[in-house]
């Protein structure tokens, strides 16, 4: 039996040794797959290294970089010295966590890391509420919320933020974001009119925040950045180019001038009050060069408090007069004129030739139009007077007179010419047209040309009419006023070309000088005596116009009184200054002469001071102030003559 197995063995190991036919099959099969596979993972190499090697390179890059555009503020605006008008800084959002709200006291008898102690919702919202001025309700219905961290307030300043931080209190979080900047103005709403807001999405909403947008926002560009991998991967610091958080220093500054704004606000504000008006305009423009050195209308706005004020005012006119606070009265509101218009008219009449400086007019008070009676405002007669007499007494007569001297057809053209119905080109947005009756109504009709004579029958902006009276204090060119001077760099240096209209010559300078030396007698020996100012020579005219209403100018209190000034009348420079009170409520009848013309002159002596403008006439000042010195040491000895008198006549107490 051994034998036969041994046997068996023995051939099964000589069959396997010569191999059998499905074995030899099977070994080429794999090695063909694992040939054919080499192949393929070959060719895989090959297409992947080479022919698709470009795009998986780029797309490698790709999810290693972003795209980012960095927030970078708003430029900063100044006024004509620097000072600091609106800037964007840093601002904080707060979170509360209530669960955790507790202090830490400190003091004898207590642990050396101090004693926490656990404060409630109200508790919390009492030491808030004043900081962050709201109520104390409100705060804790926020506090009451279910979330555990809760949003209570963004647009923090940083003076907020140290405020809270001084509390000292846990629960409290301040966090900064990547785009969370607030529009801070320094100088509150000294130029609030001139500069506007932002609103709390950052977007401009007026003055020139909204018309000079295109340059305080920094031309930003978006930079590629290489991140780490996965979705959320971090910034990798080393890759970020030098230029990421690179910002311009550049800053727009302005023409207008705080002391001079401070100063016109001051003044303006101080005779609304006496006078109880509604509203009140003051400015002051280079005549020469259209520059505005400050431009202020009451009531105003805290920019950093607009919504605030607005609703403040809210209350006191009503809802929906409330949004006229945020509204620029100088550029954007009409109104009539009255005699401050009259010597442009003059200018005008002498263009035409119509008259002559030395022209006579007889006023007898009153004079018949068609069917309309035209009077002088304190309804008397001048009887024989020139054209310097005519502005100094302010007489409607005399102006009818001389204006009908003129076609209506020729008047309306230069209604037309001097910009009536235009705008001015201001700088700043929203500006109002102004507005004239057609050619066809004003010529149709003379009383249309007799109003327009003494200011009436049209409307025109604050601005409008400054850009007039400039005409004459310039030598007779018509300037487009401005408020922004241009973008400067740190070191002062100019980096835009703005480009301004070229002056129109409309007066020949020698008739605008008449008229400017006539109106020096309005302030000299007329209605304007007011703006006088000891040792300097100063034009101006007054002007008070009613305020038209439904059946024509029925309502004697309601009425616009005004003043402008030209100082000085001798320099090579003149500035401009215009002040209205709209409404003035007194004891006795308001007009431009004993309204605004104070207010002129004391923006005037502000503008001496600033400017530094030399006197005309030295001994002038010096004649006044030896009288004011004489008057003080008399006002002395009369006091010291009654304390002596009372002292003898007082009887002597017993003890």
């Amino acid at each position: 039996m051994s034998n036969n197995r041994r046997k068996q063995s023995e051939q099964g190991k000589s069959r396997r040794s010569i191999g059998h036919p499905y074995t030899s099959a099977r070994l080429t099969g794999v090695w063909l797959v694992l040939g054919l596979a080499s192949l393929g993972l070959l060719w895989r190499l090959c297409w992947l290294q080479i022919v698709r090697a470009p795009f998986l390179q780029s797309k490698a890059q790709a999810q290693q970089s972003t795209t980012k555009r960095p927030f970078v503020p708003r430029r900063t605006i100044v006024d004509r010295s620097d000072n600091q008008i609106a800037v964007d800084t840093p601002s904080y959002s707060l979170y509360v966590y209530p669960a955790k709200f507790s202090e830490v006291l400190v003091g004898k008898g207590l642990p050396k890391n101090g004693k926490q102690v656990k404060l409630t919702s109200l508790e919390v919202a009492q030491r808030l509420a004043p900081i962050l001025q709201c109520s104390i309700r409100e705060l804790v219905e926020k506090f009451n919320r279910p979330q555990s961290r809760i949003f209570i307030q963004s647009q923090l300043q940083e003076n907020l933020k140290n405020r809270l931080d001084s509390l000292k209190l846990e629960g409290l979080e301040t966090a900064q974001g990547e785009r969370e900047y607030t529009r801070f103005y320094p100088q509150n709403n000294a130029f609030s009119e001139v500069v506007g807001y932002l609103d709390w999405e950052h977007k401009a909403q007026a003055g020139v925040e909204l018309s000079q947008s295109l340059l305080l926002e920094r031309n930003l560009v978006r930079y590629r950045l290489t991140k780490t991998g996965g979705n959320n991967g971090s910034i990798l610091p080393d890759r970020v180019t030098s230029d990421y958080l690179h910002s311009d220093d550049l800053k727009l500054k302005l023409t207008v001038d705080l002391r001079l704004q401070r100063a016109a606000r001051e003044a303006l504000t101080q005779k609304m009050q006496e006078w109880n008006a509604q509203r009140g305009t003051v400015i002051v423009m280079d005549a020469d060069t259209g520059a505005i050195r400050a431009l202020v209308v009451m009531p105003t706005y805290d920019p950093n408090h607009y919504a605030r004020d607005v609703e403040n005012y809210g209350k006191l006119v009503g809802k929906r007069r409330a949004p006229l606070l945020l509204q620029n009265a100088a550029v954007s509101d009409l109104y009539e004129p009255g005699s401050t218009f009259k010597p442009i008219a003059v200018a005008i009449a002498l263009e035409n030739r119509a008259i002559v400086p030395t022209s006579q007019f007889y006023d007898e008070g009153s004079i018949k139009v068609g069917t309309y009676t035209i009077r002088n405002s304190d309804k008397k007669g001048n009887g024989k007077i020139d054209v310097a007499q005519i502005l100094q007494h302010s007489s409607n007569v005399g102006m009818v007179k001389m204006m009908q001297r003129l076609k209506p057809n020729t008047y309306y053209d230069w209604l037309q010419r001097i910009g009536l119905g235009q705008k001015s080109g201001i700088d700043l947005p929203l500006e109002g047209q102004g507005e004239v009756r057609s050619r066809r109504e004003f010529v149709a009709s003379p009383i249309y040309p007799a109003n327009a004579a003494f200011g009436q029958g049209f409307s025109l902006t604050p601005i409008q009419l400054v850009r007039l009276i400039g005409s004459i204090a310039n030598g007779g060119k018509l300037v487009t006023p401005y408020v922004v001077e241009g973008l400067f760099d740190s070191e002062g240096v100019r980096k835009d070309n703005p480009v301004r209209p070229e002056p129109s010559q409309i007066f020949a300078p020698k008739n605008a000088q008449a008229v400017l030396e006539m109106m020096e007698t309005v302030v000299n020996k007329g209605s304007g005596e007011k703006a006088k100012i000891a040792g300097y020579r100063i034009a101006g005219k007054t002007g008070t116009s009613q305020k038209a209403g439904m059946g024509g100018y029925t309502q004697d209190d309601k009425k616009v009184t005004s003043f402008v000034g030209i100082l000085p009348v001798d320099r090579q420079r003149h500035y401009v200054v215009f002040a209205a009170i709209d409404e003035p409520k007194g004891k006795e009848k308001a007009f431009g002469s004993n309204v605004a013309a104070p207010i002129v002159k004391s923006v005037m002596d502000s503008l001496i001071s600033i400017e530094g403008i030399a006197p005309s006439n030295p001994s002038e000042i010096e004649a006044k102030a030896a009288l004011m010195e004489k008057q003080n040491e008399n006002r002395t000895k009369t006091d010291s003559t009654d304390k002596v008198d009372k002292a003898t006549k007082s009887p002597v107490k017993s003890r």
